[in-house]
């Protein structure tokens, strides 16, 4: 078993989240983290989706989710360098005597306190997955209060090309349409 890092790009519309999670639930892959949001063209949208299996797993979970019409590319990133960040907000205990020992932690692990209350503080930190991991295990010896992660999202490092060239930008779709002449003119069918 193997964790894999899926990319796929999809049209930005509403639903398409639903029915890649539904995908998923209904053949029973589990996802382990799953993160969406815009590109820089904005009518696509990246999923970044964590899942674990081996390697027919990931090629059946590759297939079904190419089935999907509001997916335009799906890419492994598990196999490639990439580089990972996953995001954290912790809340962890922390009365007046231990501010020092905790911002001293979050230097190390270059983390920042982005709110202070009089018994606890906020953590915000950055880093690949494992960095989190660790992070986490150090403050639970204070007490943690609260957590929030983003689940991992990744980019193929810039010298990484694919097939020996730069990526190509995503295709898209066609819409098929009909027309028929009037003796009115041309009218141009909505889809089918």
């Amino acid at each position: 078993m193997k964790k894999h890092i899926i990319s796929v790009l999809v049209q930005n519309q509403p639903g398409v989240l639903a029915h890649i999670a539904g995908m998923f639930a209904a053949r029973g892959f589990n996802i382990d983290s799953l993160v969406v949001g815009r590109t820089e063209d904005p009518e696509f949208s990246r999923m970044v989706i964590v899942s674990t299996g081996d390697a027919p797993t990931l090629e059946q979970i590759r297939k079904q989710l190419g089935k999907i019409v509001t997916v335009v590319k799906v890419r492994d990133l598990s196999d490639q360098k990439c580089v990972e960040r996953d995001l954290l907000l912790i809340q962890v205990h922390c009365p007046p005597e231990k501010r020092s020992e905790l911002g001293h932690l979050c230097e190390v692990f270059r983390g920042s306190i982005v709110d202070v209350g009089p018994r606890s503080i906020v953590i915000q930190l950055t880093g690949p997955e494992d960095k989190i991991e660790a992070f986490v295990e150090l403050c639970r010896p204070y007490g943690i209060k609260a957590l929030s992660r983003t689940g991992v999202i990744a980019v193929p490092r810039a010298s990484q090309t694919e097939n020996g060239s730069a990526e190509a930008p995503p295709r898209r779709k066609r819409i098929r349409t009909a027309t028929a002449t009037t003796p009115s003119g041309t009218l141009v069918l909505p889809p089918s």
